[in-house]
């Protein structure tokens, strides 16, 4: 069960166990709002195809047409909806005003990305609904995407994971960055997927992050790195379409090098770039960093090189403190030094 603190309450329905654990007030009211909530069928029926036009495109969904309510393929999709309704919304269409819909004598499920969010388009499930681990594994893969949106309800939960996030920061009506960052993570950073958590944020709403590393509304869409440590800015968001940037970005945190240079500057080889691109009129500018073109050693710590620290002197302050991690598990709120029940 994963159990990492205490209390910590879960619950299961139909043998299920559900993604989310509680995480409401610990009253007998919320207690019973919560269950009434979940026991509450999460599949919508729909009678008219027109209805699926008004469908709510920055959520993902499910839809299944279906000869009728009985039989394994219908009670599967069901199961599957018990178990991921936190992350799509089911939809069902049962009789024969559907049957173009579906090939003669078999039931057919069809998956709607978020098209505010995403660029991919529809797919239909190819496997045998009757098989409840093939439809629900790919269900699954549908309904958890990549790149998950952070907001004051979940992120406690996504902090818990413990994973490194790497946030875009957007506007609340821009969607164009978000799409551009959800193919960046498919097409470049699939591999990383168990060092990091891809998010996006509202950035009017998370206005207090973005403020410790000295942006504003007027600077978004922007993309960071919170490590539960710091926080560390990727440099000009219009980067992300150059292949391989963003992945370099990331191993920057892993190896320590965005920690190092927050303090000492670029390591030689992009200082050396650095010099190389700057134009004629930069020249005075350039004479003051000779010494990494000519060998000179450009040091990791004070003592190494004082004359070189001299000219690139250690900032005061570290890296902007993490904001996300006070946002995780509260140690007032989880104990077991205290009898809560």
């Amino acid at each position: 069960f994963h159990i990492t603190k205490y209390p910590t309450i879960k619950f299961v329905q139909n043998g299920v166990l559900a993604k989310k654990e509680y995480r409401g007030q610990r009253s007998a009211d919320s207690f019973l709002e919560f269950v009434k909530e979940h026991v509450q069928d999460p599949v919508t029926e729909f009678t008219d195809l027109s209805q699926l036009k008004t469908l709510d495109e920055k959520k993902r969904h499910l839809i299944g047409y279906f000869s009728s309510p009985e039989g394994a393929d219908y009670e599967n999709f069901k199961k599957v909806s018990l178990a991921l309704k936190e992350d799509c919304l089911f939809r069902a269409g049962f009789g024969s005003q559907f049957d173009n819909m579906r090939p003669p004598g078999q039931n057919i499920v069809a998956f709607r990305p978020s098209k505010a969010r995403d660029s991919e388009s529809d797919q239909t499930f190819t496997g045998s609904l009757a098989d409840y681990d093939q439809f629900s594994a790919w269900a699954v893969e549908k309904c958890s995407p990549m790149v998950r949106e952070i907001t004051f309800e979940n992120a406690e939960e996504l902090t818990e994971e413990g994973l490194p996030f790497l946030i875009l920061f957007h506007g609340p009506d821009d969607t164009e960055s978000i799409k551009e960052y959800n193919d960046l993570v498919s097409r470049e950073l699939i591999s990383e997927k168990a060092s990091v958590n891809f998010l996006t944020a509202d950035g009017v709403k998370f206005a207090h992050p973005l403020h410790h590393l000295g942006k504003s509304k007027e600077d978004l869409p922007l993309i960071a790195i919170d490590s539960f440590r710091h926080m560390y800015l990727f440099p000009k968001f219009e980067d992300i379409k150059i292949p391989g940037r963003v992945k370099e970005f990331l191993q920057g945190l892993y190896s320590g090098k965005l920690h190092r240079e927050f303090h000492y500057g670029p390591d030689q080889a992009e200082e050396k770039k650095e010099i190389e691109d700057k134009s004629e009129d930069n020249k005075e500018e350039v004479k003051t960093d000779n010494a990494a073109e000519e060998g000179q050693h450009i040091p990791r710590t004070d003592d190494e090189q004082p004359e070189k620290a001299d000219e690139k002197p250690k900032k005061s302050t570290d890296p902007p403190e993490s904001q996300f991690v006070h946002l995780g598990p509260s140690k007032n709120r989880y104990t077991i030094l205290r009898d809560e029940f």
